[in-house]
């Protein structure tokens, strides 16, 4: 085995309950099809650990009472546990009790511990040394894996080694359905137990133990099946509860030997493919599994052919931070996905915060995906458009037509969003309007778009992507409504990417009127959707519009709506929404002299009596997204679409405007920043760079990773390098580079796959950009760099200098 080289290990050192949740997300192990958190094998859920087992899409529903409402909400459940494995020497303590306590660092302070996940293998590795109460030292190393290659295995090897001692060592090996989803300490009052009917057995084979249970109301029916063998002379005895299925192990150790346990674990669900039963294919499947060496070769060699894929080659601590944030994203998004009906949880499968719903996070996720795993991007668009008929039914229910998508989506499509949230500094339960974001709608557009753009899938398309253009296009042009006495089109009652203004300051009814960002990508879908039309096949154009009931009125409709929609603007600044600039100044200072961290001020101001509504203080960027979802010059379109001019100047007054009106209570936000200000205020651009990094695993938000990682922000900052700093932007079959290149990120090489060619390198170092095309019988890439297009045949590498100095430090502005 070879030596993982530097830069590829996250390692923890000692033991910190207090950091345990944070470490128990960061070392999740997962494979597409299913991930578990990292929590030691012998700990249980308590205010401590958090341990957790999540399969993609497998959601359940519960009703709760709150604040005197009956409330339902559908959470990603909480699968039986199969990580339990605890241990202690036998005979008795000191104090002659018999047996001697289970060993735990909450019970037995380790004398030593240490934590090292293995990023290019996948492989968790735990050392750890215990004394116990008669003064035995035992030394524990565990290696875990939730295996890349077969999505549907995972396993422990355990190896002890009794350091002073001799005499049977207890080793129980479980798996745990008494599990509920207790993981967001401020969903804990709600209804939580989502597994009914479990039951446990022993398979013909006497080291196999399994469980089946199912959900409350999906009724998901799971099954699991653990093996566990060790190396030594051992008893073997079954010691089931009705919620447990236990194997106990009494291997003898002597002094200095090491005893090996491996314990290897299937999954299945109902909701698999070619399977007639779950515990009958669990108990199948692990029963023909080989032993641990064999699982962890064939799970490194799969691990070996996605980082091939995903090669991002930065140098220095930023370059490890995005390979950890690679791993997470394959972990969560693997070509096992590919098979599944799932969207992009927003958190991951890494932990119950959001309840692991979809929001418009794959807007940061699937242009990374696009240029390395396009197979992925598909099957997460196919799941929007699988919930197409849902999101039609949800638009007419509201009086409108085309497709009105959830802003939180699960198993089937409807709306998810609470209507009630949780200040856990006031302790009150408040009205929740998010579900205004309808712009999440433009999100999945912007990707249906962007997916066509770089894989040039024309049958994709010109069928699904087609369909779902056209309704959310349709959505848009039936929610503007004209208004007469401003000469333009009015998008009213909805609530922008901020979040923080839901209202405004007295209202009766939610939400504010013409978001700019809503608008304006509003019109973007308008002027696509009629693109689109006008180059499908005309068989197809036809069948399209019989199937809608699509008349050629309703486009010249779509085409005033999408240079009519109104842009609020105050005092030479595009405002966030109508009457924005009209709203009082915010205190920053006093309040961070107070406070400190005000990132979630929203609920600092609710605790006060006060409300964020009232003042010109946004939780993340809102317009600044649209410099993060546009082009400069396909931005400036836009806006000339709609009828004004955004300048150079004029781009660089509303950054800053809003840089200092920005309370980044988002790891998106820090991200959205990182990406414009390289080309507006190069100087503040790497600050924001750092904070996206570094979100996670310094938890920048206090304390959320620890209840999952934020895979949208993850993803993001791979993009940032991918296409932020270089401008690659796939457009018209043609890959247009814009670098803008940072001082501390000026020299990185990434690989991308695009419209079937596979591996293609890119490298940006010295002033100059290295593009090679390896050999296949694919035809050449067209390549523009400014104002130079060259083709780039198969098995050839173009070298371009950048514009305007060879280190990429003077490029031009965004604006010129």
């Amino acid at each position: 085995m070879s030596r993982t080289p530097p830069g590829w290990t996250w390692a923890y050192e000692g033991y910190d309950p207090a950091e345990e949740r944070l470490r128990e997300s960061l070392c999740t192990l997962g494979n597409g099809y299913f991930a578990t958190r990292g929590a030691l094998p012998e700990c249980g859920a308590d205010a401590v650990h958090s341990p957790g087992t999540y399969a993609a899409g497998c959601y359940n529903r519960l009703e709760s009472q709150v604040a005197g409402r009956r409330v339902e909400n559908e959470d990603l459940v909480n699968l039986p546990n199969w990580l339990p494995l605890r241990f202690r020497p036998g005979g008795e303590d000191t104090a002659g009790n018999s047996p001697t306590p289970w060993l735990s660092p909450d019970t037995h302070p380790p004398l030593d511990h240490r934590l090292t996940l293995d990023l290019r293998t996948g492989i968790l590795e735990r050392a750890t040394r215990y004394v116990d109460d008669a003064g035995r030292h035992l030394a524990v190393r565990q290696l875990r894996l939730v295996h890349m290659g077969d999505p549907h295995l995972a396993a422990l090897r355990t190896e002890f080694t009794a350091e002073d001692w001799s005499g049977p060592l207890e080793v129980e090996s479980a798996l745990d359905g008494a599990v509920a989803n207790t993981g967001v300490a401020r969903y804990r009052q709600l209804a939580n137990r989502h597994l009914t009917h479990v039951h446990t057995g022993t398979a013909p084979s006497r080291d196999v133990v399994w469980l089946r249970c199912r959900t409350t109301t999906s009724d998901i029916r799971v099954g699991m099946a653990a093996r566990t063998t060790t190396d030594g002379d051992t008893d073997t005895t079954t010691t089931h509860s009705p919620e447990r299925a236990c194997l106990l192990l009494r291997p003898l150790m002597e002094p200095g030997r090491t005893v090996t346990v491996d314990k290897c674990v299937a999954l299945h669900t109902s909701r698999d493919p070619a399977i007639s039963d779950p515990l009958h294919a669990a108990v199948d499947r692990v029963g023909r599994a080989p032993d641990f060496e064999a699982l962890a070769d064939a799970h490194r060699a799969a691990w070996e052919q996605l980082w091939r894929a995903g090669e991002m080659d930065v140098p220095g601590q930023a370059g490890r931070i995005l390979r950890l944030h690679l791993f997470h994203l394959l972990q969560t998004l693997s070509p096992h996905t590919a098979d599944l009906d799932v969207g992009v949880p927003a958190r991951g499968l890494h932990g119950e915060a959001y309840r692991g719903h979809v929001f418009w996070d794959e807007l940061f996720v699937l242009p990374y995906l696009n240029l390395h795993l396009p197979e992925v991007s598909r099957a997460l668009l196919d799941y929007r458009h699988r919930r197409l008929e849902r999101a039609c039914f949800a638009a007419r229910d509201a009086g409108r037509a085309g497709a009105m998508y959830p802003w939180q989506s699960g198993s089937d499509g409807r709306e998810e969003t609470q209507r009630l949230h949780l200040n856990p500094r006031s302790g009150r339960w408040l009205p929740d309007h998010s579900r205004l974001q309808h712009h999440v709608g433009s999100a999945i557009a912007y990707n249906v778009w962007q997916y066509g753009e770089a894989t040039g899938d024309a049958e994709f398309m010109h069928t699904k992507g087609a369909e779902m253009l056209l309704q959310i296009a349709r959505f848009w042009a039936d929610a503007a409504t004209w208004d007469k006495a401003r000469g333009r089109y009015r998008i009213l009652g909805v609530v922008g990417p901020d979040e923080y203004h839901d209202g405004y300051p007295g209202a009766s009814r939610p939400g504010i009127d013409d978001n700019t960002y809503t608008n304006v990508t509003a019109a973007w879908v308008l002027a696509r959707a009629l693109d689109l039309l006008r180059s499908l096949p005309e068989p197809r154009r036809r069948d399209l519009f019989e199937r809608t009931a699509l008349a050629d009125a309703e486009l010249d409709i779509w085409q005033d709506v999408s240079r009519r929609l109104l842009v609020p603007w105050h005092r030479g600044i595009v405002s966030q929404f109508d009457g924005y600039g009209e709203l009082a100044e915010f205190d920053w200072d006093r309040y961070r002299k107070a406070y400190g961290d005000i990132r979630r001020l929203d609920r600092i101001l609710e605790a006060e009596g006060d409300t964020v509504n009232r003042y010109q203080a946004s939780k993340q960027a809102d317009v600044l997204m649209l410099g993060y979802l546009f082009a400069p010059a396909e931005l400036r379109g836009l806006f000339r679409r709609l009828g004004h001019e955004l300048d150079d100047t004029t781009w660089r007054r509303t950054v800053d405007y809003y840089l200092h009106r920005t309370s980044h209570g988002s790891t998106l936000s820090s991200l959205v920043h990182a990406w414009v200000l390289p080309r507006v205020r190069r100087a503040e651009a790497w600050r924001f760079c750092q904070e996206a990094l570094t979100g996670d695993i310094a938890d920048l938000q206090g304390g959320t990773t620890g209840e999952g990682i934020h895979l949208g922000a993850m993803a993001g900052t791979l993009d940032l390098v991918q296409r932020g700093l270089t401008g690659l932007e796939p457009r018209g079959g043609v890959l247009r580079l814009d670098p803008a290149p940072l001082p501390e990120l000026s020299r990185f090489g990434l690989s991308i796959r695009y419209r079937g060619h596979w591996g293609v390198r890119l490298r940006l170092s010295a002033g100059q950009l290295h593009i090679t095309v390896p050999a296949s019988d694919r035809g050449p890439i067209d390549v523009a760099l400014g104002d130079c297009t060259v083709s780039v045949p198969p098995g050839e590498t173009c070298l371009l200098p950048l514009p305007q100095g060879a280190d990429g430090l003077s490029m031009h502005t965004a604006y010129p």
